[in-house]
């Protein structure tokens, strides 16, 4: 069976292309692949075209718009969902404008199609106090409290986003003065980010304990389960709402009840630009690309502190009967006649 155009140039796309020029994650890739994955299907449920036979011949502007509609009517996405479909779709057709230019003006059409509006979601974050009783919870007579309290204060110290902390190993952190963790981001981008010597202790303890400072466990995963293997999204994730859940039993108007691992991220971005630290360095810090992606952190205190001047506000415009008390003074009414006279 001969294979089509569209197979072609998919496989370029994710075999060479997104790893080789654009440099981006293993993580975005599977991503990608994953709504090339719902148009293939989209295509044969929907259009009648098995993938052997789908070609770029039958692609244009029109499909995308009824299979990004497809996407939110049988799949119920969120626009936000559709947004990200829709970028993996641009960058595919970016592509095809210089591989296969033959068909230009009818990728650029496609590359055209544009991003529907979301309401983006508050930032959520944990105050200092709430951090303090989220890293108490972890029980550390225990190997694995151990493990959690060290995990929950790298994360949150580091302001590292969850696959970083997934991808660390003992060879990316450096305990001696300056304290570091090297950080690998998206598009593979490595940032060294300095630790407090407070937190760093957690840390140190753990490494220690499972011989993770001696030269051959350099490639091991930092933090591993108990088949010695990387932690995962879900568990990371399940470790914090654990002991989330815990903290807010205790207090819970310090414990936001929908929690992530981003939150702790959120939260080291929040705490550094409250105790005034320059935005330019928050971005460096987590990583962003550009000032304006920290810059939500910036809009998001000004809120905050707009909200809390609310809260203090004095009524300071005088009231309406009060500035006109003296309409109902007969002595002073009597006094102003007199002055007629």
């Amino acid at each position: 069976m001969e294979t089509t155009d569209l197979a072609k140039y998919l496989s370029d796309f994710f075999a060479k292309y997104l790893p080789g020029e654009r440099n981006v994650s293993y993580n975005t890739i599977l991503a990608y692949k994953d709504t090339f994955v719902q148009l293939i299907t989209f295509m044969k449920e929907q259009k009648g075209i098995a993938a052997q036979k789908l070609t770029l011949e039958k692609i244009n502007r029109d499909t995308i718009m009824d299979f990004l509609d497809w996407l939110q009517e049988a799949r119920q996405c969120s626009n936000a969902t559709r947004n990200y479909r829709l970028a993996a779709i641009r960058s595919f057709f970016n592509y095809l404008q210089y591989e296969n230019p033959e068909r230009l003006f009818e990728w650029q059409k496609i590359i055209s199609i544009k991003v529907k509006q979301h309401q983006k979601k508050s930032i959520n974050y944990l105050t200092t106090d709430g951090i303090k009783l989220l890293l108490e919870q972890p029980d550390i007579s225990t190997r694995n409290g151990r493990r959690n309290l060290a995990l929950l204060a790298l994360m949150y110290d580091s302001g590292a986003r969850v696959q970083e902390m997934i991808d660390l190993t003992p060879s990316s952190v450096r305990l001696d003065s300056p304290n570091i963790v090297r950080l690998v981001g998206k598009g593979r981008k490595a940032r060294l980010v300095p630790l407090h010597e407070e937190q760093i202790v957690f840390l140190k303890k753990y490494m220690q304990e499972l011989r993770l400072l001696e030269p051959h466990a350099n490639l091991y995963p930092l933090f591993s389960n108990k088949r010695n293997g990387k932690l995962t999204r879900a568990g990371i994730t399940y470790i914090l709402k654990t002991y989330a859940d815990q903290a807010r039993k205790i207090n819970p108007s310090i414990i936001p009840d929908n929690i992530s691992c981003h939150s702790l991220r959120h939260s080291k971005a929040m705490h550094l630009l409250q105790a005034g630290v320059n935005l330019v360095y928050i971005r460096d810090l987590l990583g962003h690309v550009s000032i304006q992606t920290t810059d939500i952190y910036a809009r998001a205190d000004s809120k905050q502190k707009r909200d809390a001047f609310e809260k203090v506000y004095v009524e300071m415009k005088p009231e309406k009967s009060k500035a006109n008390s003296w309409e109902k003074d007969d002595t002073l009414l009597e006094w102003l006649r007199n002055l007629k006279k």
